[in-house]
């Protein structure tokens, strides 16, 4: 349900991982954690919390420069699944040295894929599930490999086969298609307004190229087992300003198949 105050509404899931919707009187200023963001014309904004963001955090409202409120937003913690795998051989864990380059430059151009922030508010209508399959990997969850912690799991992992169709989860703008990254292989961003994107990784085949307008249900891609996988699927992952919030909590369960 939202919560409602003097000067804005918020919906969402406040928890580590969760995006709320705020909605404000236009021409407001909003500030969350000491920092402006975005809110468009008709007063919405977005605010969104990583997977280990601390509890509490701080929205200001404002108006010509005049503070009309400010209030404590507490968010609640998640478990996450850690799995511990020894005796790999040590390419599995770190990738040779001449590859490196590679990565750095991709790495590079993912960035710069996110950095779009417009006025854009194609999040509002909510999302769909861009695929159908086997939910075979999970928001947050870590490998330790060999003692060494890997990076988090910043997406949601859909088990289908070769050729499956990706759909557009919200409206978007794609900004960007790469057909073969180290570590994600066939690589799509598709971004939502307020520096809110999409990322689809490991995909066989992308069906649209960067400067795109898509919409909510457009085909935009084929899932594949690009890049550094073992076996094919589809990992969406999902970006607001700095934050990896999780794609489950925005989307209904998974369909099933009657």
């Amino acid at each position: 349900m939202p919560s409602t105050v003097l000067s804005v509404t918020l919906e969402g899931e406040r928890v580590q991982g969760g995006m709320l919707i705020g909605k404000t009187e236009p021409g407001n200023q909003i500030r969350f954690n000491d920092k402006p963001i975005r809110v468009s014309p008709e007063g919405v904004f977005l605010i969104g919390f990583g997977r280990d963001d601390s509890l509490q955090h701080t929205l200001e409202v404002s108006r010509a420069g005049k503070r009309v409120e400010k209030r404590q937003i507490e968010i609640a913690e998640r478990t996450y699944r850690i799995q511990k795998i020894d005796g790999l051989p040590p390419s599995k864990v770190t990738p040779p040295k001449r590859d490196w380059a590679r990565i750095k430059k991709e790495a590079a151009l993912v960035k710069q894929a996110r950095k779009c922030d417009d006025d854009r508010s194609d999040f509002t209508n909510g999302f769909i599930w861009p695929s159908k399959g086997i939910i075979s990997g999970v928001y947050g969850s870590q490998r330790i490999l060999n003692g060494i912690p890997k990076r988090p799991h910043f997406g949601i992992d859909i088990a289908a086969p070769v050729g499956t169709l990706v759909v557009a989860p919200a409206d978007g703008v794609v900004t960007l298609a790469y057909p073969d990254m180290f570590y994600s292989g066939g690589t799509l961003i598709v971004d939502h307004g307020h520096q809110l994107s999409s990322s689809f990784l490991h995909l066989h085949k992308i069906l649209v190229k960067e400067g795109d307008r898509v919409k909510q249900g457009d085909p935009i891609a084929e899932i594949g087992a690009t890049g550094r996988v073992t076996g094919a699927h589809l990992d969406w992952r999902m970006n607001l300003r700095q934050a990896r919030i999780d794609p489950q909590l925005l989307v209904p369960p998974m369909p099933t198949d009657e």
